[in-house]
């Protein structure tokens, strides 16, 4: 365990090339990387982090804040824009991101006003995909949270969930022409304050789940029954993720925004990030965009 004690800890990302984990708090606002050898490296950013993807050769990173799309590099941490928010950014911000296997980053948008700035009911926004060719472009799902963004073992369905109604979707998705179909529901999370968040897909075609508030993971096969749950030290897991050289490993990201005094004392490494063994083998997940 890496008792990091982050915000929102998120987006969990093994890179195989060198072996490491980078991962995000999104309200520090920071980019982690943690190495085989144990070693750290943090870049601090200007603003909310909802998304990233890494660079060829993992020179740098995009970096989804809240007032864009940002080119991050590594050697001095300067940032680029590359692409502005297509929304308000005192109301919204990027949350969640995936590369398909051609180098598309796609990146979903939340609902998350700024301090000071009120809004009587949650709005929607769309789901962005972002090439340095063509830039980010809007696609037409909408919601006020998007999440637990996972490719399919063939990479011809996607799957994401809208976190505000506890409702994860699929679509099927044509790789060559970067384009989704139509969405049909794949699983429907009953547990008011629970919700689905980040997601990962096994070498069987089951769908990992973090469930929000719950303190569990969710494994569903591919018809979306509930096969198994495992149950966390924490009561916010945010994401998990396959690593290790056999992707046999998992780790689960988590928070501890919003826990009371009482609650962190129960839960004192909430904010941590968790390895374990699930006893199933992962799927290699995109996370270069091009």
């Amino acid at each position: 365990m890496l008792d990091s004690r982050a915000t929102i800890g998120e987006s969990p990302t093994w890179y195989a090339a060198e072996r490491a984990l980078f991962w995000i708090d999104v309200k520090e606002p920071a980019l982690h990387r943690l190495g085989s050898d144990g070693s750290t490296q943090r870049w601090q950013l200007e603003s909310d982090i909802g998304a990233f993807a890494l660079l060829e050769g993992a020179v740098g990173a995009l970096v989804a804040l809240r007032k864009g799309i940002f080119s991050l590099d590594f050697r001095n941490s300067a940032t680029r824009l590359l692409a502005q928010a297509p929304f308000d950014s005192r109301l919204f911000r990027f949350n969640e991101g995936i590369c398909d296997a051609q180098g598309r980053f796609w990146v979903g948008v939340m609902f998350d006003p700024i301090p000071g700035i009120r809004a009587e009911t949650s709005l929607k926004s769309a789901l962005h995909r972002f090439t340095f060719a063509h830039g980010l472009t809007a696609g037409s799902d909408r919601s006020a949270l998007h999440n637990g963004f996972a490719w399919s073992c063939s990479h011809d369905a996607f799957f994401w969930s809208h976190s505000k109604t506890g409702r994860i979707y699929r679509a099927p998705y044509d790789p060559g022409a970067g384009e989704l179909g139509s969405p049909e529901l794949f699983v429907d999370v009953q547990g008011g304050k629970c919700v689905p968040d980040g997601a990962a897909m096994d070498e069987e075609g089951c769908y990992w789940c973090a469930i929000h508030g719950a303190g569990v993971l969710h494994r569903y096969d591919a018809t979306g029954i509930l096969v198994s749950q495992i149950r966390l030290p924490v009561s916010q897991p945010t994401m998990c993720a396959f690593v290790g050289v056999n992707l046999d490993e998992m780790v689960v990201t988590s928070a501890r925004e919003n826990l009371s005094p009482a609650q962190l004392q129960r839960e004192p490494h909430a904010g941590g990030v968790f390895r374990f063994r699930p006893g199933v083998r992962g799927t290699a997940r995109p996370c270069v965009v091009r």
